[in-house]
């Protein structure tokens, strides 16, 4: 399983990221989007209204190289921001339902603040890894 039990939590408790993709000339395009943890498969599914025309999932026909960042600043007084960054492989998927969907694959997670609140917020150090692949 790619990610820890908090950052599990923490996907389950949010309401919207923002997936990062890459167009075909290589113009990014950085969208707020709905999303899923899919712990059958240990992914990310990413969904929306007619997801299928939409340009992101055009952009991950001929680019899956993605970034999806889930965040939230916890409290103001002392700023504390909560962060986590998953950046992977995307594919044009479908539900059991039949509802388009882009399914990312993690490559490496960035968690930060999750699960330390106790911390002084300047003290904290990201949790940066590579998530091993069935090859490695």
């Amino acid at each position: 399983m790619p990610f820890k039990p908090h950052e599990i939590a923490y996907l389950n408790s949010a309401d919207l990221g923002r997936l990062a993709t890459a167009q075909r000339d290589g113009t990014l395009q950085n969208s707020p989007v709905g999303f899923t943890y899919n712990d059958d498969l240990g992914t990310i599914d990413v969904y929306g209204y007619n997801l299928s025309k939409s340009q992101k999932f055009r952009n991950v026909a001929s680019n899956p190289t993605v970034a999806l960042v889930v965040d939230d600043i916890f409290s103001h007084d002392p700023w504390r921001v909560r962060c986590l960054e998953i950046r992977g492989t995307a594919q044009q998927a479908e539900t059991s339902g039949g509802e388009a969907v882009i399914r990312i694959a993690p490559k490496r997670i960035i968690s930060f603040g999750i699960d330390d609140t106790d911390t002084d917020p300047h003290a904290l150090v990201p949790d940066s890894r590579d998530v091993p692949t069935t090859a490695d």
